[in-house]
């Protein structure tokens, strides 16, 4: 005789296998469905229904007269395991594309800020790149270095293609760089593709290289600009910050000098980039920095070196896997600079206005939070 009452572990197992059998034949009516199952665990849990952008859309539109030239939106860092292993990652991307797909109007395309997966592996990689078939939008993807340090990138330009290029959209010059090459640590110490990536995958040991773009790329890089008149409003897409912060962690970018003396000739210039897991804002003379959120985790500040115009995040609540993760948007204005919108999951939504940089935080300052900061 069949039982008619489940246990909790018996209803979780089977929505996580109805999960993942979704995945295997995700479409857009898929995806509702998966997205769905996702969201009704999450609510079982006592977690809170992400903060709408729609809502935040209308919000803004009563305060900001700017309008933007144009938007695109942003998924980040988002860790993948296989599917056996681990499925709360899965349930973060999942609820990250539902927010961007839900987006009226669609923004104009969506950045994947890099780090697709945990440790390189194929399983992560495929599942990744699976998902992100159900984003609405075009998606624009950048390499990071839990994607590439196992093969050395070999799966992930199969799947995505070359992770250095430049395109143009309504008068803005795109450039995205792999900027987390690393100079040999592996060969002399005779250690497997494995060992190299979980080294990489550290924040704070001691045997890796520092992050860099590398020479080659910026001689590319160089000749990339050539091209572009200098009053060309220029947005680069980098995964770790092209500045250099608190050298103990890989937060890191060995290089970033040279290559923001390759971008001081213009007039604008952002630089939007992945990795740290934190709100990061920086201004170093012309060039505007925002940090993106994770989906995954949200990692504490280092213990020196903040940029002194970050709005600190919240200490996050260890009790929840989305507290300090989120998404976000960028409005590019027709000036050139951005508006960044963090979605804060469990947080209210944070603006980081253009304004507020050019002006060096005279103007515009995003509110502080009340509680403790991380």
């Amino acid at each position: 005789m069949s039982n008619k009452f489940k246990s909790i572990e018996t209803k979780y197992y089977e929505e996580r296998q109805e999960l993942f059998d979704g995945l295997k034949r995700l479409d857009r009516r898929a995806f509702m469905r998966v997205a769905g199952a996702s969201a009704g665990i999450v609510a079982g849990m006592g977690l809170v229904t992400p903060a709408s952008f729609q809502l935040v859309q209308v919000a803004e539109a009563q305060d900001n007269p700017e309008k933007p030239k144009f938007t695109f939106a942003y998924i980040s860092d988002t860790h993948l395991y296989e599917q056996k292993l681990n499925d709360r990652f899965v349930r973060s991307i999942l609820k990250a594309v539902d927010d961007v797909n839900a987006l009226d109007p669609q923004p104009d395309f969506v950045l994947f800020g890099g780090d697709l997966a945990q440790l390189g592996q194929a399983g992560e990689l495929k599942l990744g790149a699976q998902i992100l078939k159900s984003v609405k939008a075009p998606v624009r993807m950048m390499v990071g270095e839990h994607d590439w340090f196992l093969d050395m990138g070999e799966l992930w330009r199969e799947l995505f293609g070359e992770p250095t290029y430049s395109f143009e959209h309504k008068g803005i010059h795109f450039v995205v760089l792999n900027s987390i090459q690393e100079k040999d640590f592996w060969t002399e110490r005779g250690l497997t593709p494995k060992e190299r990536m979980q080294i990489v995958a550290g924040l704070d040991n001691g045997i890796q290289s520092r992050f860099e773009v590398g020479a080659e790329q910026r001689a590319w890089l160089q000749k990339d600009l050539a091209k572009v008149d200098k009053k060309t409003p220029v947005i680069v897409f980098s995964h770790s910050p092209l500045y250099k912060y608190y050298k103990p962690w890989n937060f890191w970018t060995d290089d970033a000098d040279e290559v923001q003396a390759l971008l001081k000739p213009f007039e604008k210039v952002t630089v939007i980039h992945g990795h740290t897991h934190q709100l990061l804002t920086n201004r170093i003379n012309n060039i505007h920095f925002h940090g993106m959120l994770s989906t995954a985790w949200p990692w504490p500040y280092a213990p020196e070196g903040l940029p002194s115009f970050t709005t600190q995040m919240n200490r996050a609540d260890p009790f929840s896997a989305f507290d300090g993760c989120g998404d976000g948007r960028m409005d590019v204005l027709e000036a050139g600079l951005v508006n960044k919108l963090y979605n804060l999951w469990e947080r209210n939504p944070i603006t980081v206005r253009a304004s507020y940089l050019a002006s060096n935080g005279k103007k515009d300052a995003p509110p502080r939070p009340k509680l403790p900061t991380y």
